[in-house]
């Protein structure tokens, strides 16, 4: 499949088809690791494995949620009743 390589800000990057994303699971933000094959002169793109799920959750992230349930857990309750 032929791609086109696009300039993003000082960087560069190409797009991916949605078909071959779907068939690694894959969505907008998920993280891939990039390395060069230097034998056969090739980009290799492949999904990050993360070897526990907590590696996975972004740590700002979860200290937000963490912060909203905090701050929210008796209307959170009321609303679990419903």
């Amino acid at each position: 499949m032929l791609r086109k390589i696009c300039s993003i800000g000082n960087s560069y990057g190409i797009s991916i088809p949605k078909e071959m994303l779907e068939k690694l699971h894959l969505t907008a933000g998920a993280q891939v690791v990039v390395e060069i094959d230097e034998k056969s002169n090739k980009i290799i793109i492949e999904p990050k494995i993360y070897e526990s799920p907590s590696e996975a959750i972004d740590k700002e992230f979860a200290i937000q949620v963490n912060d909203f349930i905090e701050r929210y857990k008796p209307a959170l309750k009321v609303l679990a009743k419903k």
